[in-house]
């Protein structure tokens, strides 16, 4: 068998990734055996892989390819999003760019073009996802617009309607003048931004008095409709009743009175714009007041405007404030800090906006999803930590704005018949609306040409919330063999930037849809952030290409990288020196690997005592290590699991036991302790394979001929048993003997091919089974028990047994004087901070009883070294 000297980490992924896929390892159907069920987060369709998909799909994979192994029918199911505003803006721009502008083409023409693109760059990511070895079950994979899912969207908004949960109504809401749409409150993120606060004066109607008001926003002059005092400010009270003119628009408006006002702020009065403020839409509603709207859906000005219309609102801020200043109803400026909302994708800056819109009454429907984490414990968010913030989130939850003034998206299922608010039927098609709207109406003679669709499109994540269910039909058909099966999932992988958007109500879709929860735990990843703890993002040009670090590290070197680094639930400090780390650990494995198959062996060869030694260890270190790794898992602690692998594959295994158990240069090895090392090399690689896919399956196909149903993928991962904790203890002194020998040959420069004597003044004891492994990785001719210190000779202590080692050769009697007195001074130094510690009574006093029980054995072992010291010194 030629096995390469290297190991070619690309040549190897491709071809294991292939074998994975036509042996459709990765697909489930189902069967008696328990499901293990994740759905992915579905990625925007419009996206590429970056750093957090590759934290939140290498999670993903380590669990399913681990539950796979465990021997659950693992079913992980891929999809993507169909993203409304980002896809759609993607498609504006591309038409742009071929001089083709949105309101120049019918829906369906836009639709089309949009189908168009989704088909020629959709699902990119997915592809991307196999590079990083995602054993996702492919032939499920699922698109937020299939057909399928759609129906599921449309009978949800029936369901739902139907129950007097949906409704329409005028609100102000949150809009998008770059995306043209509405956008929930959790879709705008609010951003501290330097501003102005400018002092208008407003003319008293048929006076020569002025009223002053203090606005961040004086562009929206032009549509106030009132200005605003509190009833108890008396500096006011002299114009109850009263008429203010509205600078440059020169409309007369009323001075009201509302308790609203803080007589704190400002200067005290307020201008109330109902058409651009939530606030003063609430005064407006309550004293009867005009709406004057002045924008259109782009943000600039319309025909109320005046002179600015067509103008955009910025530009327009920065004119009025001249036009203002030049009349002299400007009065000053200050600076003034305060927080912008702006749109989460597409950054603009949002103008509140009263709206027809849809909405779905939450109340009611929050309810069981609170019980499910708050109390029942059904739901679990992993870390704890983030409960708070979904109880914050779903205790103050409002109505959701459901409806989008997209094209891209699933439409509206709502049909008009008439002009009134009310004359609409929701239906599956026109047809059943045409239907719907006769019986409704009493006309029979309603015709087809006189339904029309609503041209509104639904707020993505209201087809989002429903897939756990959606992907297995669960709503189309709930009796079906899939959902039953898979339905709920077990765990959900996500960032907590989208608890409320996603998580929360898929929680609510899965009671009120499903009649249970749709997963059992969330495991809630950290942000990927850069060394200086920024988010990584494209606009500050610190988020590395995932394909071109796994050019340069290997997949598993990019899986395991990235792993260790992300602590549960922490943001993870990218460190591209950690992928490297991975790399060298493949390195490492693989070179291991190597050395044992280039072993020659001997049947007649008989096995040496020290290896059975190793053997025992190695064993019952491999099994607290697999307990250790179980009880991560369950506290979703992959990167500690990882971490446990990597010590005792590099340490354990390769530096300790490999040398232990390896042949004498030019022997061969007996067969028993090959067989043993091939067997507990290949558990190494079963706990690590769900971390490291492609090289461990590499070294599994090389140790022995397999068939397709001997692939490491599917093999049973290794279980706990019971095991020997003392020979791990014992061992841990055995290596510290083993070290100061062969820190005596470095210091003292005696080759490891001369052999020496240990004599051993024993008080603590030390099994005699473990002499052999002494001997050999020492080279030690001989260990005896002494009764009595040896003289001229070179000493070292373990605990407290005191070890010899006679010397013949010449010693630099000054040199090797001046080391041990450097030694005996820092002895000194330590034994004196500790007794002056253990001096301290009020230290004593409050200490727990294990630190002072661990200070007094510091004290013992000084006092110990310094006897031995002192002793060595003399004898020299």
């Amino acid at each position: 068998m030629n096995i390469p000297a290297k190991y070619n980490a690309h040549a190897v992924e491709a071809k294991w990734y292939q074998y994975w896929m036509e042996n459709n390892y990765f697909h489930s159907e189902p069967d008696e055996r328990e499901a293990y069920t994740i759905v992915i987060p579905p990625p925007n369709v419009t996206g590429v892989l970056h750093m957090g998909h590759m934290l939140n799909n290498t999670i993903q994979d380590v669990l399913i390819r681990r539950k796979r192994m465990q021997g659950y029918n693992a079913c992980w199911v891929p999809g993507t999003d169909h993203a409304s505003i980002a896809t759609e803006a993607k498609v504006v721009a591309k038409l742009k760019e071929e001089g083709i502008q949105k309101s120049d083409l019918s829906r369906e023409e836009f639709i089309a073009h949009a189908w168009e693109w989704t088909h020629k760059h959709g699902g990119l990511i997915l592809e991307q996802l196999k590079k990083l070895g995602a054993s996702c079950d492919w032939e499920r994979t699922k698109f937020t617009m299939d057909d399928d899912l759609n129906r599921s969207v449309n009978k949800i908004f029936r369901d739902l309607h139907d129950k007097g949960l949906i409704y329409k109504g005028y609100r102000m809401v949150n809009w998008d003048p770059e995306a043209k749409t509405t956008l929930s409150d959790e879709e705008v993120i609010y951003i501290e931004k330097p501003g102005k606060l400018y002092y208008v004066n407003y003319a008293i109607e048929g006076s020569d008095e002025f009223i002053q008001i203090a606005t961040t926003r004086p562009e929206t002059i032009l549509g106030d409709t009132a200005i605003c005092v509190h009833p108890e400010d008396n500096r006011f009270s002299h114009l109850k009743g009263k008429k203010a003119i509205v600078p440059i628009v020169g409309r007369a408006i009323p001075i009201i009175q509302d308790a609203y006002v803080d007589v704190e702020f400002g200067t005290g009065s307020l201008k109330i714009t109902p058409a651009h403020d939530p606030n003063d839409k609430l005064i407006g509603e309550k004293h009867d007041l005009e709406v004057i709207d002045i924008f259109n859906d782009d943000a600039s000005l319309n025909a109320n405007g005046l002179h600015y219309e067509g103008k955009d609102r910025f530009v327009v801020r920065k004119e009025i404030v001249k036009e203002l200043e030049e009349k002299g109803f400007l009065v000053k400026t200050e600076d003034y800090m305060h927080k912008v909302g702006t749109s989460e994708r597409t950054k603009a800056v949002i103008e509140p906006k009263i709206s027809e819109q849809w909405f779905l009454k939450m109340e009611d429907l929050v309810k069981p999803a609170i019980d499910a984490v708050l109390n029942s414990g059904d739901v679990q968010l992993v870390p704890h930590k983030f409960v708070n913030t979904y109880r914050h989130w779903m205790e103050n939850i409002r109505d959701w704005n459901i409806s989008r003034q997209l094209y891209w998206g699933h439409r509206i299922p709502a049909y008009y018949y008439g002009q009134g608010t009310n004359d609409y039927v929701v239906a599956d098609s026109i047809e059943e609306a045409l239907n719907l709207a006769r019986i409704k109406t009493g006309n029979e003679f309603l015709g087809l040409n006189e339904i029309r669709q609503d041209e509104d499109s639904l707020d993505t994540w209201f087809s989002s919330w429903l897939w756990p269910i959606s992907v297995f039909n669960g709503i189309n058909e709930p009796d079906n063999e899939d959902f039953k099966y898979y339905y709920p999932t077990n765990d959900l992988v996500t960032g907590p930037d989208i608890l409320f958007f996603w998580v929360a109500r898929m929680i609510i879709a899965g009671y009120e849809f499903a009649g249970e929860k749709p997963f059992q735990h969330v495991y809630l990843t950290g942000l990927v952030r850069d060394k200086q703890r920024r988010k990584m993002s494209k606009s500050l040009g610190n988020s590395p290409d995932p394909i071109e670090l796994m050019e340069s590290y290997g997949a598993d070197g990019v899986r395991a990288g990235i792993l260790m680094s992300s602590a549960a639930g922490n943001d993870l400090l990218f460190d591209e020196s950690l992928m490297l780390q991975g790399r060298n650990f493949a390195n490492k494995i693989w070179n291991g690997f190597r050395l044992v198959k280039g072993w020659e062996v001997s049947e007649t060869a008989v096995q040496p005592e020290s290896s059975k030694t190793a053997i025992a260890w190695y064993k019952a270190k491999f099994q607290k290590t697999l307990a250790f790794i179980e009880e991560q898992f369950d506290q979703y602690r992959l990167s500690d699991a990882l971490t446990a692998i990597y010590k005792l594959v590099w340490e354990d295994f390769s530096s300790w036991y490999l040398e232990m158990v390896k042949p004498e240069f030019g022997q061969p090895i007996d067969p028993i302790t090959l067989q043993a090392t091939v067997d507990l090399f290949e558990d190494n690689i079963k706990i690590l394979h769900p971390f490291m896919p492609f090289i461990t399956e590499e070294i599994w196909q090389y140790f022995r001929e397999r068939t397709e149903k001997e692939a490491l993928i599917i093999s049973s991962y290794p279980v706990k048993e019971d095991f020997d904790g003392s020979i791990l203890d014992e061992f841990e002194t055995i290596k510290e003997i083993i070290s100061a020998v062969r820190n005596i040959r470095k210091e003292k420069n005696i080759s490891f091919k001369d052999p020496l004597e240990l004599f051993l003044l024993k008080k603590e004891k030390i099994d005699t089974d473990f002499y052999p492994l002494i001997r050999k990785m020492c080279n030690i001719s001989t260990v005896e028990v002494t009764k009595e210190k040896i003289e001229n000779a070179l000493t070292f202590r373990v605990g407290s047994n005191e070890f010899f080692i006679p010397f013949a050769l010449q010693i630099d009697v000054e040199a090797e004087t001046k080391k041990l007195q450097e030694e005996l001074a820092y002895q000194k130094g330590f034994l004196a901070s500790v007794q002056k510690k253990l001096s301290n009574e009020r230290f004593v006093n409050n200490a727990p009883d294990q630190v002072i029980s661990n200070e007094r054995k510091k004290e013992a072992d000084a006092l110990a070294k310094i006897a031995m010291l002192e002793k060595s010194i003399t004898s020299l």
